[in-house]
């Protein structure tokens, strides 16, 4: 079984998800604006979710992790790589609870996830599934100089796909 790393930001710890996480989790996941994930969720849903976003490090060696305000343990999101078998290509996702947005947090984390995903795990390769309605994670994946490609095939027909730089373009 892979080991989830934990990594770090000025301000945020990337942690492997744990039970206790699964409230706040579950709280985001019901919530209205979770309508841009196929949500809402209600717990059943939401708990296979959440198995699914630590059991991808055991199937695929990546997966999704935890974020924390450094100095806390409290979750307040989550940021992954992720590329279940309905996704045409390898993921970088986010999402933050609402009380940790417009903070920058979701942009640091995914620079931090994508740095992994080059580094460590040697994909060349990335892009983001964003709900067209999503302006918050449009304006992340811009920030992260991903760029609209839309040729790409996505799971929903309604998503824009962000294409991230490649490895070589960040150095």
């Amino acid at each position: 079984m892979t080991q989830i790393p934990t990594l770090q930001t000025d301000r945020l710890v990337l942690r492997a998800p744990k039970p206790s996480d699964y409230p706040a989790y579950h709280a985001l996941m019901a919530a209205p604006a979770a309508e841009m994930m196929g949500g809402p969720y209600d717990a059943e849903t939401s708990w296979m979710a959440f198995g699914a976003e630590v059991g991808t490090w055991a199937l695929l060696g990546f997966g999704s992790w935890t974020l924390c305000r450094s100095g806390s343990d409290a979750f307040i999101g989550m940021v992954g790589i992720d590329k279940p078998p309905h996704f045409p290509e390898t993921e970088l996702g986010w999402m933050l609870a609402p009380a940790a947005r417009g903070q920058g947090y979701a942009t640091e984390a995914a620079h931090q996830a994508r740095r992994f995903a080059y580094e460590t795990l040697g994909l060349a390769t990335l892009v983001s599934y964003v709900d067209a309605r999503n302006a918050a994670s449009i304006a992340v994946a811009e920030r992260l100089n991903a760029t609209r490609d839309a040729d790409a095939a996505r799971p929903d027909p309604e998503d824009i796909v962000f294409r991230h730089p490649p490895p070589e373009a960040l150095q």
